[in-house]
């Protein structure tokens, strides 16, 4: 077994204890007062200098050592989901509605328990900037960060950041360079036709009809108007229209998920899906409005960092424990938004595969973090810190 990874394992009880306590108590975006408090009181105990506020509820710490130039920065995030948890742990969320369902009680602890190792016996030369950041679960937590100064404060050479994966053998890495996860865009779409008699529909413009057939023409978008060899995703997650079974109703809403792993695919569907509503509600008699909301950005992997970051994976765990290039993700990410400012590579970490506790998908009311990866993601990012800040 690598000798970091032995030290973090022996250092890791604390930071397993306070990983549950932050899931017995979790905080939804831009409410994670409790949990940035207590990083920032166990960073300022351990000689980081430490701001608060960033963002709303983010911090950054910062511990400087010895005149090396390199600035380096590594993210975890906070917020926790409006899920109610099904575990029946012990330490099962004490809050009616909200649990952290997508492990980032987890990716704190990790981040803490390698904050302390570095402060007490970390081997660098340069400037680390420990980013922890509120609301990535739709928040848009990133920006705010980013729009408070984060990197004009805390500039940093590459920016790394890590997330749990079930269904991926907790001693497992998963990298990968250039498109990592996709886009997210939201539409409402608003059918606007003519209510009537259901008996005597020839007197309405009907817009069930006209929502029905811009779900099925929607299919086309991705079928027919995307490259067969891009990645993209047109989901109509919901279909609201009427009360009544003999009305023919006013309007009709549909809530449209829009994902792409490329910035011209992404373009392509906003212009298709607005076309297609448009011409679809006309054809039934009927008018139709979209209210496009841009989420987040494609996240792309740079080439140079991820290289680097494979390489800490491969020292740390050995090469039958890392998959060097692994299939991008629909699932989206703001921290997509740093990497559009810095340079830097979002990696994976198995949370346990098979009938493992930890292959239970993550935003699931029975979802957990495992433990094990305290110590492992920690020791990761000690090796890596001490590698990117390396002395001359």
């Amino acid at each position: 077994m690598n000798p970091l990874l032995e030290d973090l394992r022996r250092e890791a009880a604390p930071f397993v204890d306070i990983r549950r306590d932050i899931h017995r108590h979790p905080e939804l975006a831009f409410g994670e007062h409790r949990t940035a408090a207590l990083v920032a009181e166990k960073l300022r105990a351990w000689g980081y200098e430490v701001e608060t506020g960033l963002g709303g509820t983010g911090l950054v710490g910062r511990l400087v050592r010895g005149g090396g130039r390199r600035r380096l920065g590594l993210r975890a995030d906070m917020d926790a989901l409006p899920i109610e948890e099904a575990t029946g742990l012990p330490y099962a969320s004490c809050h009616h509605g909200v649990m952290h369902a997508c492990g980032h009680d987890g990716h704190t602890a990790m981040l803490l328990a390698a904050a302390h190792h570095l402060a007490a016996r970390g081997r660098f030369d340069g400037t680390l900037h420990l980013i922890f950041q509120p609301a990535e679960e739709g928040g848009g937590g990133a920006v705010r960060m980013i729009d408070d100064g984060l990197f004009d404060k805390y500039p940093c050479d590459a920016v790394f950041a890590m997330h749990n994966m079930p269904g991926l053998a907790q001693g497992r890495f998963a990298l990968r360079d250039g498109p990592t996860m996709a886009s997210s865009d939201y539409a409402t779409v608003t059918v606007a036709g003519i209510g009537g008699h259901g008996a005597i529909p020839h007197r309405a413009a009907d817009p069930v009809v006209a929502a029905a057939s811009i779900v099925m023409a929607l299919q086309t978008v991705v079928s027919r108007n995307v490259d067969p060899l891009h990645t993209a995703v047109v989901t109509v997650g919901a279909l609201h229209a009427g009360q009544a079974n003999n009305v023919i109703p006013a309007a009709a809403t549909l809530e449209i998920s829009v994902r792409a792993l490329d910035r011209e695919v992404r373009a392509l569907l906003e212009q298709r899906i607005k076309a297609i509503v448009a011409a679809q509600a006309e054809s039934f008699g009927c008018s139709a409005q979209v209210d496009w909301r841009k989420g987040y950005a494609v996240l792309v992997n740079t080439p140079a960092e991820t290289d680097f970051a494979r390489q800490v994976a491969l020292d740390l765990v050995g090469a039958e424990r890392v998959t060097l290039q692994a299939p991008p993700l629909t699932g989206s990410e703001d921290f997509a938004f740093m990497l559009e400012k810095v340079p830097g590579s979002y990696l994976l970490i198995g949370n346990g595969d098979g009938d493992s506790a930890g292959a239970c998908m993550v935003h699931n009311p029975g979802y957990d973090f495992n433990d094990d990866n305290v110590a492992l993601g920690a020791a990761y990012w000690v090796l890596l810190a001490e590698r990117f800040l390396a002395a001359a």
